[in-house]
């Protein structure tokens, strides 16, 4: 049987926003959809898909996913994903995501990460010291919506992922000044309000997911739209891609108490430091679209 496959993204692609797992994770639920194929075992199809890109494996699943390390069996067949709680679950979780850079990175996720695992002690450390307590300390802030951990959490592993880039030799530099400003005005921004209002994650390249509840987006937002700012109102529709959460971020008045503390170490940012602000939530797996959202024009030979 012979299988056409086109592959396409809404963001960008290669640029550190996971579109390769999202590829991958797409590829294989179409083929499973295709062939009505079953698992031999609970997680299976997820090893599979964590064969073209690891964090695909978590992308098969809707809401909070982990990926298991495995490694008990000879051919890593444990190595799976495993969903946490489901998209229901903390429903006011929100995603600010700032796109600092859609250009495809230098050093793509895989090859960075080869270079890591031969040369930086730091990932070693890492991977045997903290991340198995990091994901026990997260998972629980998950399952009890404790947006005080998760954020700490989030913000201090993604610290150090980057912290094991620059210690791989040579050096691997996936953020970049930009993306320093948005740590910086999380930082403050949370200092002022004296609790986590929001927390940030880089994965490999320079753009920054933003995570905050419901209550707070809106003011979020407006502060990512003060500090980051669109060329003109009249193009804040291609720059932000809700228009109703733009509106209301537009319209809110930030605490004057706010800017006057992010005034000693924060600045507006240039024009087109960030090219897109995407605002999201968790949501289902694949989903199978019906013939009215398709976005190819396949054409059978």
């Amino acid at each position: 049987m012979h299988v056409y496959i086109a592959s396409y993204n809404t963001f960008p692609t290669a640029a550190g926003l996971a579109s390769s797992a999202a590829g991958y994770a797409a590829l294989v639920a179409a083929l499973v959809e295709l062939f009505g194929a079953k698992e031999s075992y609970p997680g299976e199809f997820t090893a599979i898909a964590r064969q073209g890109s690891g964090s695909a494996c978590r992308s098969l699943y809707g809401g909070f996913v982990a990926w298991r390390a495995g490694g008990e069996k000879s051919d890593w067949s444990d190595s799976i994903a495993e969903q946490v709680a489901d998209e229901t679950h903390w429903k006011e979780v929100r995603a600010v995501i700032c796109v600092v850079s859609d250009a495809k990175k230098e050093t793509s996720s895989t090859a960075g990460m080869s270079t890591s695992v031969a040369t930086s002690e730091l990932l070693a450390f890492r991977a045997k010291e903290v991340v198995s307590k990091r994901m026990k300390l997260i998972e629980e802030a998950i399952k009890a919506k404790d947006f005080e951990s998760f954020g700490k959490v989030t913000m201090m592993d993604s610290n150090q992922f980057h912290a094991t880039c620059l210690d791989t030799y040579p050096p691997i530099f996936y953020m970049n000044d930009v993306s320093r400003s948005i740590v910086q005005l999380i930082h403050r921004y949370n200092d002022w309000a004296g609790e986590i209002r929001a927390a940030y994650t880089f994965d490999a390249g320079p753009n920054a997911v933003l995570y905050t509840l419901d209550k707070h987006v809106i003011e979020l937002l407006a502060l990512v739209l003060k500090y980051y700012p669109c060329e003109s109102k009249d193009l804040m529709g291609d720059y932000v891609n809700n228009k109703d959460m733009v509106t209301k971020a537009l319209a809110f008045e930030l605490d004057s108490s706010l800017l006057l503390a992010l005034e000693k170490s924060c600045s507006v940012r240039d024009i087109g430091d960030v090219k897109m602000v995407y605002c999201t939530r968790g949501g289902p797996g694949p989903q199978a679209l019906d013939a009215s959202s398709e976005v190819f024009d396949f054409k059978v030979e």
